[in-house]
């Protein structure tokens, strides 16, 4: 497929329900929690992984900054992966990731500082958080008292509703010799959407996707910005009562305005939802697929 000619924005929903979306290791591993509002932070790191294993374990994509072992289970450094690949031309034509996000490797004969094309902001829920501590038994008893199961214990939150914000630029491609397709940037709306519904470990499961957004533009050098500020969950909750996604509504009026706003300059919008999102508009609850009647808007058949 064709490299991108055209700038684009993203605008990604999911929620955790009884787990720990992006845990903190310098603070026990906690989810992330801004001490000022409660709102939970997830980093843009935690959500490059997870497009980065999707597209390794289910699409079969060569990915450079993924985990895997040697002959001796020993994790691979990224010197050993640079061994891989036969410069830096080679790891850029074959590994997906750094076409998308970007790498920077300080390595003889392969230095290689790549600003990616897409950049996402750090996710923010759109509410207060309840972090709860979880504490219970293992059955296997350890070393040092072999008579009985040891304990465990865990910080996770009851629920989360997160909102990601990106950018895919076209000018950070070009200007970098990055030949990154549109087929590139299908796959990683597929790894946003399957890769979030595929984490299934024990800290991780419970997460799921609820809306996908891409805004593409005609022109270069444009985006309307800040879209994942456009939206907000409305509750009769408080705050950290909320456990489930219909215990709000998403309202989405201040977003289909900024569209429209900008209509002239948008290309195709590129969406998906979960069938339990709830979303309003003029005080009416509304699917996406209307609110963005008289876009041309497609929906994402992944």
């Amino acid at each position: 497929m064709s490299v991108i000619k055209n700038r684009s924005e993203i605008l990604f929903l999911y929620d955790v329900t009884d787990a720990n979306p992006n845990g903190d290791p310098v603070d026990e591993n906690k989810p992330r929690v801004d001490e000022e509002t409660g709102v939970n932070i997830v980093t843009d790191v935690r959500l490059k992984r997870t497009v980065r294993d999707y597209l390794y374990d289910y699409r079969n994509k060569d990915v450079f900054i993924i985990e895997l072992r040697d002959d001796n289970s020993n994790l691979k450094t990224k010197e050993d992966r640079l061994k891989d690949f036969k410069d830096n031309e080679d790891l850029l034509k074959n590994c997906i990731d750094v076409r998308l996000f970007g790498a920077t490797t300080a390595v003889k004969d392969k230095t290689m500082t790549l600003t990616g094309p897409v950049q996402f902001k750090y996710g923010r829920s759109l509410h207060r958080v309840d972090m709860t501590y979880v504490k219970g038994t293992t059955v296997m008893p350890s070393a040092q008292d072999k008579k009985q199961g040891t304990f465990t214990e865990k910080y996770i939150l009851p629920y989360s509703l997160i909102a990601f914000y990106g950018v895919v630029n076209e000018n950070a491609a070009a200007r970098q010799n990055i030949e990154l397709t549109e087929d590139d940037i299908s796959l990683l709306l597929e790894g946003l959407w399957n890769g979030t519904k595929n984490l299934m470990s024990t800290s991780k499961v419970g997460q799921v996707p609820r809306l996908l957004l891409q805004v593409v533009f005609k022109e270069n050098n444009f985006h309307i910005g800040e879209l994942d500020k456009r939206i907000k969950f409305v509750t009769d909750k408080n705050d950290e009562e909320i456990r489930d996604i219909q215990d709000g509504k998403l309202k989405i009026d201040e977003l289909v305005k900024a569209l429209n706003m900008h209509k002239d300059a948008i290309n195709l919008i590129n969406f998906k939802t979960d069938e339990r999102l709830i979303l309003t508009m003029d005080e009416k609850e509304i699917s996406l697929k209307e609110a963005l009647n008289g876009f041309n808007a497609q929906e994402l058949l992944f």
